[in-house]
């Protein structure tokens, strides 16, 4: 459990986190959350189990991963295709695949012809030795072109950028790895990626890896962690994100309505979650808000510390609101990933949470083109909010300022101004 610190703020935000494992004690001493008391929002969403793959932090200025994996239940994947199999069962995969995503988000056409000679950095702590072979067999699966150190498309690094000096590998972070490559991958097959591996989960370490990640030329970094806030973020910010040029994304967080950092960085593209399914619209896929329960969701609000950006003009808070843009993050809708290290790498399975959406918007940032340079591209879907799809239903919780935790009509917190629809809100 996490020790408290000594700031108001942070008093509030980690107590919040703490508040929500109490009242899932029962579940997380076997390390499982369920779906079966979902909001009304998503109460036709299948009910599925799943378990965190990183422990929470312990230490002020610790991160965690937002990866959660499912195990048991069937997902909407499985119930839109009538297949039979659990979601727990490691030899199929049993979530949303490339050509879903491609679809849900008005993708497919730019996904075949776009991301050629770009570079999409994933950040994470700690290593994963079967990284590079994982990501192998999930483009093979799906027809997807080899991506490979032999062939120049993958790199793995350290956070200083030794290809030999790695850190000590994690289960946990390496299924978080494991997403985060799958998802950049689906939406952007032709891009380079560069997996940059902090030497722990540190925002100093995982800050570190930013730079890195940056000065090796990569113009697309994900980031799919958080921790609470402090008064040490303005200089988190100068000091990692303020990276003019390069569409940094950050997920929201996965435990409900509150505020995280890196996600509160007025410098990055913070991600919220949706549930996203499958309908008879125009679209062809439904989305809201992502939440299970009010301690069990995508993450939103307003930053205790961090200067609110110049494009962001809602007026209930003073200062930075989280989030910008969504994708979807239910692991009850979850995406298929392929992992086998550690405990939890057993094959095929789906994942869910916020750590799902970050490397899907950096993907669709690269498929959208270099930013301008100078460019700032969180201020992007600000100024093309019609090239979104807006999320009107679902809340994460409970607040004092609605639109913080409720989603409605145009900007909300919960989901931002709402989710990919083609490239034309992440260019500029």
């Amino acid at each position: 459990m996490r020790t408290t610190p000594t700031h108001s703020a942070g008093r509030r935000r980690w107590h919040r986190i703490g508040s929500a494992a109490t009242a899932t004690a029962a579940l997380l001493l076997t390390g499982l959350t369920t779906a079966a008391h979902a909001d009304t929002a998503r109460a036709s969403a299948p009910e599925v189990t799943w378990t965190r793959s990183c422990a929470l932090p312990r230490h002020q200025g610790e991160m965690a991963c937002n990866a959660l994996r499912v195990t048991g239940g069937r997902t909407a994947f499985q119930q839109q295709h009538g297949i039979s199999p659990q979601a727990a069962d490691a030899t199929s995969p049993s979530g949303y695949g490339p050509a879903d995503l491609r679809a849900a988000y008005g993708l497919t056409s730019a996904a075949t012809s776009n991301g050629t000679g770009r570079t999409i950095a994933i950040v994470d702590a700690y290593d994963d030795p079967n990284a590079e072979s994982d990501l192998a067999a999930y483009r093979s699966h799906y027809g997807l072109p080899a991506c490979t150190t032999a062939n120049g498309c993958f790199k793995k690094v350290g956070q200083t950028g030794s290809t030999t000096s790695l850190p000590a590998p994690n289960s946990g972070w390496a299924a978080e790895i494991s997403l985060d490559l799958d998802m950049a991958s689906a939406v952007c097959p032709n891009c380079h990626i560069t997996l940059v591996e902090a030497k722990s989960a540190t925002m100093t370490n995982l800050g570190t890896a930013v730079n890195e990640a940056v000065s090796l030329g990569a113009k697309y970094v994900s980031n799919s962690y958080g921790g609470g806030e402090s008064s040490s973020d303005a200089t988190y910010d100068s000091t990692y994100f303020n990276h003019p040029g390069v569409a940094i994304t950050v997920s929201a967080g996965d435990a409900g309505y509150g505020a995280e950092y890196p996600a509160a960085s007025r410098y990055v593209t913070s991600v919220g979650g949706t549930s996203l399914t499958a309908s008879s619209t125009t679209r062809g896929w439904t989305e809201s808000v992502w939440s299970t329960s009010s301690t069990e969701g995508t993450g939103s609000g307003c930053s205790a510390y961090d200067t609110k950006p110049a494009w962001q003009t809602d007026t209930g808070c003073a200062r930075r609101t989280i989030a910008d843009v969504s994708a979807v993050a239910d692991p009850a809708t979850g995406v298929s990933v392929y992992d086998t290290y550690g405990a939890d790498g057993q094959g095929w399975a789906t994942y869910g949470g916020t750590s799902a959406s970050a490397p899907i918007i950096a993907a669709v940032y690269a498929l959208a083109g270099t930013p301008s340079s100078g460019s700032y591209p969180a201020k992007f879907p600000y100024a093309n909010t019609s090239a979104l799809n807006d999320v009107t239903s679902g809340s994460n919780g409970t607040c004092a300022t609605s639109y913080f935790c409720t989603a409605r009509t145009g900007y909300d917190g919960p989901t931002g101004w709402g989710t990919p629809q083609g490239l034309g809100a992440f260019t500029g």
